[in-house]
């Protein structure tokens, strides 16, 4: 694509104009870094399962580059799971700051960056463990700082906070609450997520929840006594049909039961089975009413002589399509429409992120601002190379006109003509 900042007058200034200018040129002139520091934080692994050293390596890395220009950093330890990076940069300036936001943790297990390294293809192509999902989204918050840095940009404060176990939602650590009060007094947020081939710019995620079911029985030999046996499996099979008959996907509610273990032989009947359910909803309201009918269907017994024991997590929030959210939207559109990007449109997607907890204070925040591509949590995951100089340039141009009355004014009032995707 040719990226060319039309000629726009007294919309955008000719201070604001410069800016963005020598944002490029910086961009531009630093691509070889930009792929080298992306490809040394995809050849670190950072499982989220088992690989905090790994997750705490990325922090310390992206805190000291981050300190190179200019910024204040804070590193917050977690015991179980990778640490949180906070940092500042341009602290104690008048207006409000904006926040990036990103997550230093992959799906992979042990070895994926061994089996698949970063390479780029004939194609312009990044290939490699979470070179997507999202270590070019890392690569993307942490230069544009550095460019704006270099521009002389002096506006507004950058704050970034950088979890170290998003893909588990937060469940084994304080992260959730160090997000929230991150975007505390923050004039809008930028989620460097995933993002889409088609320029879909995430304005809405489904909230989750998660169960453990378990099923107590009774073990016996399958063949001199199987009438003494109480199998915890058919008890489970049974709420299982049941359980995956209440999908409502008119409604944006899922559930699935993604993971069951039970049994210790094959000749014995089973005293003992747990399945993992994943939910995923789109209002509150709708969860709540779905948590009744499991509740009606765990409480039944099929098998008598079997016991039902369920465990639950606290439900994530939901990112909805609020205004706050559909004015920044607005302003990112409009500035990608000035700057020469092109045209983006807003999605809506089932994955969570740290957006929804972001959203949910009423702060105004986009996702899924990394680099395009495709494959998330898959070894076929890859990333557009020269998106991720393009989404530089964008988000660093929506940074510097933030504040330019008129822009930042666009508001909702287009919002009921757009039509929001469903991805």
């Amino acid at each position: 694509r040719t990226r060319k900042l039309k000629k726009v007058g007294n919309i955008v200034g000719i201070d604001r104009e410069q800016c963005i200018k020598q944002v490029n040129q910086y961009i531009d002139a630093h691509r070889e870094d930009m792929m080298q520091f992306w490809k040394e934080l995809v050849s670190i692994e950072s499982g989220n399962e088992s690989q905090k050293e790994g997750v705490d390596e990325i922090c310390s890395k992206i805190a000291e580059e981050l300190r190179g220009c200019g910024a204040e950093t804070q590193t917050i330890q977690m015991e179980k799971k990778g640490n949180f990076l906070l940092a500042d940069w341009g602290k104690g300036r008048e207006k409000k700051p904006v926040l990036f936001i990103g997550h230093m943790d992959t799906v992979f297990k042990e070895g994926a960056a061994k089996q698949n390294p970063f390479r780029v293809d004939e194609d312009g192509n990044a290939h490699g463990p979470g070179v997507l999902d999202m270590k070019a989204g890392l690569t993307i918050a942490v230069f544009i700082v550095k460019a704006l840095n270099d521009a002389g940009y002096n506006e507004r404060p950058v704050k970034i906070a950088f979890a170290g176990d998003e893909e588990n939602g937060h469940r084994e650590s304080g992260a959730a609450a160090v997000m929230l009060e991150a975007c505390e007094g923050v004039a809008a947020a930028f989620n460097f997520e995933t993002g889409y081939l088609d320029d879909g710019l995430v304005v809405g995620r489904k909230g989750s929840f998660r169960m453990t079911v378990e099923v107590q029985g009774v073990a016996s030999h399958s063949g001199n006594a199987p009438e003494k046996g109480r199998n915890a499996i058919l008890e489970m099979s049974h709420k299982i049909i049941e359980l995956q008959n209440l999908n409502d996907y008119e409604h944006g509610t899922s559930l699935n039961v993604g993971l069951i273990t039970g049994g210790t032989v094959v000749n014995a009947v089973p005293d003992h089975c747990e399945i993992k359910i994943d939910i995923r909803f789109t209002q509150k309201e709708r969860l709540d009413q779905l948590l009744e009918k499991i509740d009606e269907i765990l409480a039944k017994t099929y098998v008598d002589g079997t016991k039902t024991i369920v465990h639950k997590t606290v439900p994530s929030a939901v990112m909805e399509d609020s205004e706050p959210v559909m004015a920044l939207f607005h302003h990112i559109e409009k500035t990608a429409e000035l700057t020469g990007y092109g045209k983006v449109k807003p999605i809506k997607v089932g994955g969570w992120s740290d957006s929804s907890l972001v959203a949910s204070k009423g702060i105004p925040v986009v996702c899924g601002l990394g680099a395009r591509g495709k494959g998330n949590h898959s070894p076929e995951e890859f990333a557009v190379v020269e998106s991720v100089f393009e989404r530089a340039k964008l988000i660093a141009a929506s940074v510097i006109l933030l504040d330019k009355e008129g822009l930042s004014q666009i508001l909702c009032k287009h919002r009921n003509a757009v039509q929001i995707e469903q991805n």
